[in-house]
């Protein structure tokens, strides 16, 4: 069954979804919906949870204490190791991106059978040729997943 990383673009969509800068919380907020219910498996980078709590933080310091708190009780496993890094550090340095951005996506080219669901679409259109990646926007559920 195909795996799904969620990069912060789409979880800060959770949390603040009635932010006019936040497009298509509608559809991340489906996307929460699948992992609920057990129809969308998650596996994430070692970062994610400090990169969102910053975010959080950031826009809604008040709810940011709740907000890590819910995101930690979701228990997403965690992909690492060197060839993580390793070729984090290829697209970052190929593409000119942050470190923290191309984990993610890292992430969904290491682990077998992963795509990377993001809703930042300049990160998007630079690194769409890697593969493994589709835009928030367009995801739909796989053929042969549970629905």
């Amino acid at each position: 069954m195909t795996r799904f990383v969620l990069d912060a673009s789409v979880v800060v969509k959770w949390l603040v979804p009635d932010r006019p800068e936040e497009s298509d919380a509608f559809h991340a907020l489906q996307i929460l919906h699948l992992i609920k219910s057990s129809r969308l498996p998650v596996i994430q980078p070692p970062h994610w949870l400090a990169e969102v709590a910053a975010v959080i933080a950031r826009l809604e310091p008040k709810r940011a204490r709740t907000a890590v708190s819910l995101l930690f009780t979701l228990e997403f496993p965690i992909s690492s190791g060197m060839d993580l890094y390793l070729k984090a550090c290829d697209l970052s340095d190929s593409l000119k991106q942050h470190l923290f951005d191309t984990l993610y996506h890292a992430v969904a080219l290491t682990e077998p059978d992963t795509i990377l669901i993001t809703a930042d679409d300049r990160y998007y259109r630079k690194a769409a040729s890697a593969g493994h990646i589709v835009r928030l926007k367009n995801f739909t559920l796989p053929s042969g997943s549970k629905s």
